[in-house]
């Protein structure tokens, strides 16, 4: 087995070259020994406690994938409740639902489509990730020798639409408009959740991309400005009141406004921040450090509490319950919520997006235009050979500034800011910067590309 394919967060590589049917059986297995031995202090006597949900996504390979790893975890002495092909949300649902030890989903996310991996996670549906079981995971899969072993387990097949559609809408409101909204499934799992969750709302959808033919008409990944061209045009032609494009497992989804602008996910997060506060004063909202500065601000006026926190899913789940925050919003299009087992949902946040709409006469681009204050650069990406070292050189070239090392180097001046950040998940060194006018903006990019050197595409 090719350890590379054991990432930060997941498991990801190219099928059947790195990822193929023994990897996931050895991974299955792995799985299941290692969540299994972490019901320590749990009640193992609920009925599912000792089981493991298993879902896949819309790829080719996943089935089969999936099938495979379902035969390891049996091999391991577990039950396995296989919910089939769904977004992988509802395997956070799934496993709350259902009171199982963990689950997986099957899924390469917005990778293309010859990749898949897998998405584990333990009790409760948190994540499991290098630090929280997946370095024990990938120990025991690549030291099993062979895929052989006695059924021990049996599997279950369970469709959960109706219980998972029935969680998603109790956050609908009363009032629904009859909006007319793009949605751009990517040729990803929202082609199948977003009929079954939305087409009887009264909602006109117009729908771009739910086909599942193993390809895809655009990369999966919808921070991407060139894969929104399709959604913004559809927009502006059909006048519809706003676009969502989801990536391929539909955890994560982008906006764009009706006359086609693309609203970056800091500015949701922000706009969102007086509609949950009014509902919980006081509480916590959560967001990543490459956030504009509005969304502190918005948190502050609605009297809120801000908390900042480190790039990726497993930081921001694992605060958001720490602090239990009643939700957070992350630049990359994940949206968590205290209420959703601090999981993310971009189906959840759609429903919020329709209750905001609904409840608002002006359009989605007024109602964002007094959060874009600020001038942001997106994220920038530069290949260092020694991230570590051109990190130090920012922080004593702007030594001026605020530092903190959250995540890379973050400096903070009166007028503007930067975060420079390693990947997580990547090779690339990370760069955003936000200031106060353009030309300061533009000015202090330049500066620091003067430093690292030329971009590279994303």
């Amino acid at each position: 087995m090719d350890p590379t394919i054991f990432k930060a967060y997941d498991i990801r590589g190219i099928y059947p070259d790195q990822l193929n049917e023994d990897a996931a059986w050895k991974i299955g297995n792995a799985t299941a020994s290692f969540l299994r031995s972490m019901l320590r202090g749990y009640d193992r006597g609920l009925a599912n406690r000792q089981s493991l949900c298993v879902g896949y996504d819309m790829r080719t390979h996943s089935k089969s994938l999936a099938d495979a790893l379902i035969k390891g975890m049996n091999a391991a002495g577990a039950n396995v409740i296989n919910i089939g092909m769904v977004d992988t949300p509802q395997i956070y649902f799934a496993i709350n639902h259902l009171g199982t030890c963990g689950g997986v989903q099957v899924t390469a996310s917005h990778n293309p489509a010859q990749y898949n991996g897998f998405k584990i996670s333990s009790l409760e549906a948190k994540p499991v990730g290098a630090d929280t079981g997946l370095h024990e995971i990938r120990h025991i899969s690549t030291a099993l020798l062979h895929t052989r072993g006695v059924m021990d387990g049996a599997v279950e097949k369970c469709n959960l639409t109706e219980e998972y559609k029935g969680h998603v809408l109790k956050f609908l409101g009363s009032k629904v408009k009859p909006l007319k909204i793009v949605i751009d499934a990517s040729n990803g799992m929202a082609g199948k959740m977003v009929p079954l969750l939305f087409d009887d709302l009264g909602i006109e959808i117009i729908k771009l991309n739910f086909e599942h033919k193993g390809v895809f008409k655009h990369e999966p990944n919808p921070l991407v400005e060139s894969n929104l061209t399709q959604l913004k045009n559809a927009v502006k032609r059909r006048k519809a009141n706003a676009g969502i494009c989801f990536d391929g497992d539909a955890d994560r989804m982008m906006m764009v406004d009706e006359k086609g602008k693309t609203i970056s996910c800091d500015l949701l997060t922000a706009l969102m921040v007086p509609y949950f506060l009014k509902n919980a004063p006081g509480a916590a909202v959560l967001y990543d450090l490459r956030s504009s500065w509005v969304v502190r601000e918005e948190i502050l006026k609605a009297g809120g509490v801000p908390r900042r926190e480190r790039v990726g899913h497993a930081f921001m789940k694992r605060t958001l319950r720490i602090a239990r925050a009643v939700f957070g919003g992350e630049l990359s299009g994940h949206f968590y919520y205290r209420d959703n087992f601090y999981a993310d949902s971009a189906m959840i946040t759609l429903v919020h997006i329709i209750n905001i709409l609904s409840s608002s006469n002006k359009p989605i681009s007024e109602l964002i235009k007094p959060l874009r204050r600020y001038y942001a650069s997106g994220e920038i990406n530069f290949v260092i050979d020694d991230k570590d070292a051109m990190m130090k050189e920012l922080k004593r070239k702007f030594s001026q500034g605020e530092a903190d090392d959250l995540d890379g180097i973050t400096i903070q001046f009166k007028d503007w800011w930067f975060n420079c950040r390693p990947s997580n998940t990547e090779p690339p060194l990370r760069l955003n910067v936000e200031a106060k006018t353009q030309e300061l903006l533009d000015k202090q990019l330049k500066e620091i590309e003067g430093i690292l050197g030329q971009p590279v595409e994303h």
